[in-house]
């Protein structure tokens, strides 16, 4: 399936590497995989995602990044000339359809800046929309994704929360849903022995992981209420939080002590690269994502690559997969996740309480995402 002719690229705009997280991940995987289906991409990162003063973390780049540098960083996200800049580039190539990665407000005027006089010249533009609305919200924040969103031609998303949302801001909108592909750049799976071993972890008693960066929204305090209970039965549990704390960490710290927990709960407060990913993963035993809000998530991807089972909450697109190795609770409930934890390390069946029975269905490719992009971009032309 072809998108546009040979001598008209797609442009794909968003943080690609060396900027790091999921967002990064998910652009440079698509951008692959459009090049992997014979397209020419004209790849736009940014010269500065975000003012320092606005980042809650150490660093907005992956140290030990070895990935393709081939992207034009021209865009900065808080200077209009540079909005001209990336419009002017993507005319000037010929690009025939943009393709931009929207998971925050926060860049909305930029991209509509640039939608906007990208359309102007014959330019399809599709919103690959991550978040329609934030997990942390602000003043402003619907009416920065409606004005984005309005500047799009076609919208992707990747849950049925977000389908709904979008339609909520712009009900004219074409919006189609495909789901989040499985990751698969983090490399195979190790032994969980060799895994544990380089992480310093028991090779005997049980692991929990709860990963990526640490916000109050994504329930860990939730997950170490629940842990009470848990270590009754197993002692020599560890759960390993691997991932920065853009929260306070002394607070964190305190319950940690305060339940009596320090032997069980391992607290790295740092950005896991992406050649550590694998060891994580495949040292643990259960993925848990006690979420008090979500849109979808890019760690349970992950832990399908690994074929790790995952405890997550009913919220957003956390409820929706349907998959045999995971398992859905109430958010905010400190007993039903402790429930869930102890039935999977028993290795017995966990009601779940999603809407319908979860099945082995294949899981999602990135051929098949870009297959539906593409596909939507032809719809745009009939």
């Amino acid at each position: 399936m072809t998108i546009s002719g040979a001598d008209e690229p797609i442009a794909l705009i968003g943080p690609h590497p060396p900027f790091r997280g999921g967002i990064a991940h998910f652009t440079e995987r698509v951008r692959s995989g459009l090049q992997d289906a014979g397209h020419d991409v004209l790849a736009v990162t940014f010269s500065r995602l975000y003012p320092d003063r606005f980042f809650p973390g150490k660093s907005q780049y992956e140290e030990t990044d070895s990935g393709n540098t081939t992207a034009y960083p021209i865009l900065d996200s808080i200077n209009p000339l540079s909005w001209s800049k990336t419009a002017n580039l993507i005319i000037e190539k010929g690009a025939r359809t943009a393709i931009f990665m929207y998971w925050m407000p926060f860049f909305a005027p930029a991209y509509r800046a640039i939608a906007r006089r990208l359309r102007k010249r014959g330019v399809r533009i599709i919103g690959v929309v991550h978040n329609a609305i934030p997990h942390e919200r602000h003043v402003g924040d619907r009416a920065f994704s409606k004005r984005f969103i309005q500047s799009c031609d076609a919208v992707i998303v990747l849950s049925e929360s977000v389908r709904k949302d979008v339609l909520k801001l712009v009900p004219e909108i074409s919006v189609r849903l495909q789901q989040h592909p499985v990751y698969d750049q983090f490399g195979s799976a190790i032994e969980k022995s060799v895994a544990r071993s380089r992480l310093n972890l028991d090779s005997q008693g049980h692991v929990l992981l709860f990963f990526g960066f640490i916000r109050r929204y994504k329930g860990l305090h939730v997950l170490l209420d629940s842990l009470s209970r848990v270590t009754q039965r197993y002692p020599g549990l560890t759960l390993l939080v691997a991932g920065e704390f853009y929260d306070d960490i002394s607070s964190y710290q305190e319950q940690v002590a305060r339940l009596g927990l320090r032997d069980n709960v391992r607290l790295e407060d740092r950005y896991i690269s992406s050649g550590e990913v694998g060891a994580y993963f495949c040292a643990s035993d259960v993925i848990v994502q006690p979420y008090l809000t979500a849109t979808q998530s890019g760690v349970i991807p992950i832990a399908r690559h690994f074929n790790k089972p995952v405890i997550a909450t009913n919220v957003g697109g956390m409820a929706e997969l349907d998959w045999q190795n995971h398992t859905v609770v109430p958010a905010g409930d400190p007993n039903a996740l402790a429930d869930a934890i102890l039935s999977s390390l028993s290795h017995k069946p966990v009601e779940l309480h999603s809407n319908r029975a979860a099945r082995d269905t294949p899981s999602p490719t990135w051929d098949s995402f870009v297959y539906g992009l593409l596909e939507e971009e032809i719809k745009m032309d009939d």
